[in-house]
């Protein structure tokens, strides 16, 4: 009787640690598909790191840092008002010198309208503004950016399916002012979830310059990466990837190899930590 009692209670605890271990492994899963959801319904802190190799006539390195904020409001029972501004760092080679200077760019502001209850396609519209903020303006633009006000339209949309996460960003922005541009931007994205929080990641950035010549217009990226979630101090959700990328069509400006870093910190929101704990349950 005492053996059955000890085997009972042996087995006992290893059903309750296999069930805590898979909810752990559902928890992270559904952490790592949230960072790569644009429009979750969570506080995202992203910082975007991208590389051009090669650019410019003196073939230096041009560097990109994109901080990210993404911020959601609830604006009633059935909508979310999300809210996506991207401050960008930029160290951008001369084209006369064979040097480089720092400064900031134009910052861009998207608010997407989304629906609260995702369905199996989730998606988000809306304006998406540019912010005159380029560092040492002149009057025909600088380097870091035109300098000048712009506005367009922005969509998102996305699907998750067992493991895989895929959808696309695409903007359009026209500005006004003496460089009158016209860019169009579409950020596709396709991940796959692995064991242990893993992921594999392919989201290039291709981009159009509609008033460019022709030939010069397309920027269009093709590759990917690697990416993990961990949890630092056990608590604070964050996701990690590296990404290169190879420019099949190019400016000539533009080198033949760019890469990716990126750091994403995570911060769920109530109803997500609840949605969490109900898919973790069930």
């Amino acid at each position: 009787m005492n053996k059955i009692k000890l085997f009972s209670f042996v087995f006992t605890i290893f059903t309750l640690l296999l069930n805590l271990k898979e909810a752990q492994a559902q928890s992270t899963l559904e952490l790592a598909k949230a960072s790569q959801n644009p429009v979750m319904n969570m506080y995202n802190f992203p910082f975007q790191n991208n590389t051009n190799y090669g650019f410019g006539p003196h073939e230096r390195t041009q560097n990109v840092l994109n901080i990210q904020p993404v911020l959601p409001f609830s604006i009633g029972p059935k909508i979310n008002l999300i809210n996506r501004i991207i401050v960008p760092v930029i160290t951008q080679p001369s084209t006369t010198e064979d040097v480089s200077a720092t400064g900031v760019g134009d910052v861009l502001y998207t608010a997407w309208f989304s629906p609260a209850k995702a369905g199996k396609i989730i998606w988000g519209a809306g304006p998406v503004f540019q912010l005159p903020m380029a560092s040492d303006p002149t009057a025909s633009g600088s380097v870091f950016g035109s300098g000048e006000f712009g506005v367009g339209p922005s969509v998102v949309i996305l699907t998750m399916i067992d493991k895989w996460v895929a959808g696309a960003v695409i903007n359009q922005i026209n500005t006004f002012g003496e460089a009158c541009t016209s860019k169009f931007f579409i950020n596709y994205f396709i991940n796959y979830n692995l064991p242990k929080a893993w992921y594999l990641v392919s989201a290039p950035i291709v981009t159009a310059n509609w008033k460019a010549e022709g030939g010069q217009k397309w920027l269009v990226p093709v590759g990917g990466g690697v990416g993990k979630v961990v949890k630092l101090g056990g608590k604070l959700p964050l996701s990690m990837q590296v990404q290169v990328f190879y420019n099949a069509i190019k400016p000539d400006v533009f080198g033949d190899w760019q890469s990716r870093i990126q750091f994403h910190f995570m911060f769920p929101t109530k109803t997500m930590k609840e949605k969490m704990k109900a898919k973790t349950a069930s």
